[in-house]
């Protein structure tokens, strides 16, 4: 898409969420490092993140500010960004006395012309930082403070802006508003609409492959399954292949056959569980385990349909690339997803591997199955970890474990559906913590494993508050595990929010 808004990463935890923000006010936004300033082509406006580096360390992130001033197209620092704009101005940035995290009050400068029009005169913003603006370069003004009258909004020139704060963070209040407000200094901005979007998406997948054979691994998941439709949608020579791994949901490899035969796309079934269970026998470190898991998948399938296979094809989802962040970027690896491991990248470098909805979100994503025709049963599913329920089983993974958590998870997830709350739940499911608890059945001491419940509401999976499900459902849910789960004697309910915590254990 031409003229994309281009959001340069300097390693901020939020910074996927401005690019998220921008899509949602309906224009197209894509993520660059900092080093690929001039392969963003001719875009309507640049943003530069917030990052958890200072400004003033050495070797801290930089930024081609002449080819920056060049471009000749509005520009919004954020956080970090804000903070290296005004050093590139000539200003100066000092150590603040504490790190600012959280809410603040934002002061907007009256009649200072500034990206705030419209905006109450004070309104809550989000903070995230440790330095601190300490001087002004000449003909750079204040269009906000906070409550003790320090600076957190510049203006350099007419389109160089600056904001100490997170207008991409809900807790923002106005924050929205501050992003339209800045891209309406913008030419040429890029609509984005999923529907439209659908055609380019084909034409780009007939392009990429180019005649050749793909091979696409289905899972029955929401990513998989509108990549499948896709690919059907675009009419390349496809080969659908569904590799149970023995670490599905209980049921899940039925529902997936019956799926995909309602929708007419054809798929081979594999049934690879005593491969992959063999495999991560022993293993215990979570990242090998992720790799293991990456690597079989890709042998799985070469197996499957020989050497003649020239293009693999993956549901990689615009969270996936960026969480599994390379060493050539700034944000920090939080986890190897399973579609990021080594061979996968040593086919991607070879030309084999097309990811076509790398630049999407889930809910993106899940529109797109929509307007492909997919059963909202399908689009409107929870998200499933790929590597399946190996990261739901901290430690070894055994096929006793994987067991004992379909069962609990079945049940934990019929629960929900049946009191109403499966599609008021970004995702839900069961681990199985690994250490065994004292505790009573038949009169008698039982010494058995422990499970813990999960339930997170989110928007792109990148932070997530726990859901407050009420007592009665919970009761419930332990009760009937419980009693119908040999083996578990405790039931626990998560209430951690990423951050800290991730949404799964592993």
């Amino acid at each position: 898409m031409e003229h994309p808004i281009a959001v340069i990463d300097f390693g901020s935890q939020y910074t996927q969420l401005i690019v998220r923000r921008i899509r949602e006010l309906g224009y197209f936004s894509k993520l660059y490092q900092p080093s690929e300033l001039r392969e963003t082509g001719s875009p309507a406006a640049v943003i530069l993140s917030g990052g958890p580096r200072s400004t003033l360390e050495e070797g801290a992130p930089d930024i081609d500010f002449d080819y920056l001033l060049g471009m000749g197209v509005p520009v919004l620092g954020v956080c970090y960004g804000m903070q290296l704009l005004n050093r590139k101005f000539g200003g100066e940035v000092a150590p603040g006395n504490t790190r600012e995290y959280g809410p603040a009050t934002l002061m907007i400068e009256p009649e200072v012309e500034s990206i705030f029009s419209g905006l109450k005169g004070h309104s809550q913003i989000w903070m995230s930082h440790s330095d601190t603006v300490s001087k002004l370069p000449e003909g750079c003004s204040v269009t906000g403070r906070n409550l003790d009258g320090i600076p957190v909004a510049l203006k350099w020139n007419e389109t160089f802006y600056g904001i100490q704060f997170h207008p991409e963070v809900s807790h923002t209040e106005e924050g929205a508003d501050i992003l339209r407000n800045f891209l309406d200094l913008a030419k040429d901005l890029p609509k984005f609409k999923i529907d439209s979007f659908k055609d380019e998406l084909v034409e780009k997948v007939r392009a990429e492959v180019g005649g050749r054979k793909v091979v696409c691994g289905v899972s029955g998941g929401v990513d998989s399954s509108v990549l499948a439709a896709l690919l059907h949608e675009a009419k390349v020579d496809t080969r659908n292949i569904f590799v149970d791994t023995g670490l599905l949901r209980k049921g899940e490899g039925e529902e997936v056959v019956s799926l995909f035969g309602e929708v007419g796309i054809e798929i081979e079934t594999i049934d690879a569980s005593e491969r992959f269970l063999t495999a991560l026998a022993g293993e215990t470190d979570p990242e090998q385990k992720r790799k293991i898991i990456g690597r079989l998948f890709v042998e799985v399938f070469f197996d499957a349909v020989g050497d003649d296979v020239e293009l693999l094809a993956q549901g990689t989802l615009y969270p996936d690339v960026i969480e599994s962040a390379t060493s050539g970027s700034i944000a920090s690896t939080i986890k190897t997803h399973h579609n990021r491991v080594d061979r996968i990248m040593e086919l991607k470098a070879e030309g084999r591997v097309i990811e076509p909805l790398d630049e999407l979100f889930k809910d993106e994503v899940r529109e797109l199955g929509r307007v492909l025709g997919l059963p909202e049963r399908v689009v409107g599913r929870h998200p499933f970890p790929g590597p399946g329920l190996a990261v739901r089983c901290p430690g070894e993974v055994t096929a006793e474990k994987v067991e004992i958590i379909q069962n609990a998870d079945a049940i934990y997830i019929d629960i929900l559906r049946e009191r109403g709350w499966y599609d008021r739940i970004w995702q839900a499911g069961v681990t199985l913590i690994p250490t065994k608890t004292v505790g009573v059945k038949g009169d008698e001491r039982s010494y058995e494993d422990a499970i813990s419940v999960r339930a997170v509401t989110s928007e792109d999976a990148m932070t997530a508050e726990w859901v407050h499900l009420p007592y009665e459902i919970l009761g419930e849910i332990s009760n009937r595990i419980l009693n119908e789960v040999a083996g578990v004697n405790r039931v626990l309910y998560d209430i951690s929010t990423k951050p800290p915590a991730s949404i799964e254990w592993e």
